[in-house]
């Protein structure tokens, strides 16, 4: 277990390179080139957190909080602020969070946006569940995107588990009605749909998703449900405001934030936990098949500042 957590951190700390340059370094500059901690010292790291993609109401909220700890806690090192910060940081995404386990059965909807890696998502979902002796089925529901459907088979052949899919344009929710029936009649555990990823019309999507979870609720009541919303580290700020826009039209359980190793915008995992209230569950730090980790918040802290 001991050393499955050190390859957690090392995978995380890894990813985690670019941001940590961002901010660790930012924090670095700043306590150095002070003698003591002070409102000074504590102004000039709420601009760094700002400018590392933590958003302007989260880097308030951070700085609030460690101006409490100074005075409390009488820190006056910068290694002791450093270590407050990692506290802090940790507390708001969630200290206690448990690594997402899904009860048999569940039904995961994914949504996001075109591009920030859904599919790629939903396949190493399903690679990471089979490898935990989970029976999955995948749906292919996302009917309108070129080649959607062919990216998922792929993915599908990849982690050796069904897809059940239809002709493209063809009604999504024929797709999960059939792949609802499927999940029942095999005994699958878990149950990934993939949806469309469109943002522009609004009311269409939110048309899309009611229909879908009005079959599920007909043709599955029993399943758990789960609808993750999957975002693009690479996008920073950009993703926050997606994932308030989602937040409107959909109940959203958990956040899979993509290509955390390819920016220095790592930062926003903090403003989405802090501003949204809505638990990280997995984040992308690389291109593997194995490269989706589950999300502890402790370890993704320490990885902003750390590296061993």
């Amino acid at each position: 277990m001991e050393q499955e957590k050190k390859g957690f951190f090392k995978k995380i700390a890894a990813g985690l390179a670019k941001t940590r340059k961002n901010i660790a370094d930012s924090v670095e500059n700043v306590l150095k080139n002070f003698s003591k901690v002070d409102e000074e010292l504590l102004e000039e790291l709420e601009e760094a957190l700002i400018l590392a993609d933590c958003g302007v109401e989260t880097a308030m909220d951070i700085i609030a909080q460690l101006r409490k700890k100074v005075k409390d806690e009488k820190i006056d090192s910068a290694e002791d602020v450093k270590t407050a910060l990692v506290q802090i940081i940790s507390a708001m995404i969630g200290e206690e969070q448990q690594v997402f386990k899904p009860a048999s059965p569940t039904i995961i909807l994914i949504i996001g946006v075109n591009g920030v890696g859904k599919t790629t998502t939903i396949g190493k979902l399903a690679s990471i569940f089979t490898a935990e002796g989970k029976k999955v089925i995948l749906a292919a529901a996302d009917t309108f995107r070129a080649a959607a459907i062919d990216q998922l088979q792929i993915w599908a052949d990849r982690a050796g588990v069904t897809l059940i899919k239809h002709q493209e344009n063809s009604d999504p929710g024929a797709v999960v009605f059939d792949a609802c029936a499927s999940a029942k009649a095999r005994g699958a555990d878990l149950l990934i749909v993939d949806t469309a990823g469109r943002l522009h019309n609004k009311k269409n999507l939110m048309d899309e998703l009611g229909k879908i979870s009005r079959i599920i609720d007909r043709e599955y009541p029993e399943a758990h449900r789960e609808t993750f919303l999957v975002l693009d580290a690479t996008t920073g700020q950009n993703a926050l405001q997606q994932a308030k826009l989602f937040k409107e039209i959909a109940d959203i359980n958990g956040i899979v934030l993509t290509k955390l190793d390819g920016t220095a915008k790592g930062g926003i995992v903090i403003a989405i936990a802090n501003e949204l209230d809505i638990p990280v569950r997995f984040v992308g730090v690389g291109e593997q098949i194995d490269d989706l980790q589950p999300f502890e918040p402790q370890v993704f802290a320490r990885g902003l500042f750390y590296e061993e």
